[in-house]
Formats: structure tokens, C-alpha cells, sequence
């Protein structure tokens, strides 16, 4: 029992680490939110997802990070493989708040025609955290 208590704590220590990252972001993201909206009532998982899935115009986060965002996608031009987004199945998301960034502000440009919002990144992040493989 000792053992398995101690496997399933070793497994989860990477996600819980890139948690950790990503609470931080969300930090950031909700003071950032709160500034551009005095009513921010805090981030929302069903925004985020479906953020994720909705089209705006021809291209949504799906188009290349597939339906489940635990599976591996390609990149829809290029045809680049791209490893999963959700750090349950990919511990290395979430790591680092500048590349969080530097990618939240290409993606969004390529999908939306525009930089994301403080708060449609921080939904995005409540989603995908939730994401299990």
C-alpha cells in the first residue's frame, strides 16, 4: 500500500508542479482581468472549453490541438507535429510563463485576429487543467 501511495505521488508530482505554474498565470491573468472589468467574477472551465471549440472564423484551438486536448495534434498549414496540450498528458505545459505567453500571443493572433483577453486566456487555462488523457 506504502508503494502505491508513493507511485501515484510520483506521478502526479509533475502536474501538480505545472499546476502550480499555471495558478500563478491565473494570478496574473485575474488581476489583469479585474483591471480591464470591474465585474470579473473569476475564471470559468465552460468558457474555457468552449473557447477552445468554437470557431472564430475558419480556425479554432481544435483545428490543431485536436478535440482532446490530451492527444497529440498537427499543426493544420505546416503539418508539424504538436505534442498534447493538457499538462496531465504533457508535464512540460506550464512550465515556463514566458513561453505561455509567447504562444497565447501567436495562437491568438492566428485564430482570432487579435491578442486574447486576460480573461479568455485564464478560461483556457481553467479548462485545460481539467483535462485528463
Amino acid at each position: 500500500m506504502k508503494f502505491l501511495l508513493m507511485l501515484l505521488w510520483a506521478l502526479s508530482t509533475p502536474i501538480l508542479a505545472n499546476t502550480g505554474v499555471a495558478v500563478q498565470i491565473q494570478a496574473r491573468l485575474a488581476a489583469e482581468a479585474r483591471a480591464a472589468d470591474a465585474t470579473f467574477q473569476g475564471f470559468s472551465v465552460q468558457r474555457g472549453e468552449a473557447f477552445y471549440r468554437d470557431r472564430h472564423g475558419d480556425w479554432s484551438c481544435a483545428t490543431c490541438h485536436t478535440d482532446h486536448p490530451a492527444k497529440g495534434g498537427r499543426h493544420a498549414v505546416t503539418q508539424k507535429a504538436i505534442l498534447p496540450l493538457a499538462p496531465s498528458a504533457n508535464p512540460e505545459r506550464f512550465t515556463d510563463p514566458k513561453k505561455v505567453e509567447k504562444w497565447f500571443k501567436r495562437n491568438c493572433n492566428d485564430v482570432l485576429n487579435r491578442p486574447c483577453t486576460a480573461r479568455e486566456k485564464g478560461d483556457f487555462i481553467a479548462y485545460i487543467l481539467t483535462v485528463r488523457p
